[in-house]
């Protein structure tokens, strides 16, 4: 693979971010990318993790569990009464 960048000023910025981190300038180059995506919220797993995991704790937050004693009688009336089964 390669990568060809011809502008002085993104190789001036390359090596200087090699030499400031110690890594070498495509680790440096590398990891400015990963940053400027995770800055954008880019990332299509993580966006559609996290868009999952929102949905999940609104919807934990949100649920009430149903109190209502008539509903509650209902569904104690489809078991049986001795053996727990199904009626």
């Amino acid at each position: 693979m390669s990568l060809n960048i011809k502008n002085d000023r993104v190789h001036r910025l390359a090596r200087e971010a090699a030499q400031v981190t110690g890594l070498s300038q495509t680790a440096a180059v590398e990891q400015g990318l990963e940053l400027l995506l995770d800055k954008f919220d880019a990332r299509p797993a993580e966006t559609d993790r996290k868009r999952r995991l929102d949905v999940l704790t609104s919807t934990a937050l949100a649920w009430q569990p149903d109190t209502d004693a008539d509903k509650l009688q209902e569904i104690d009336e489809l078991y049986d009464d001795h053996t727990g089964l199904p009626a």
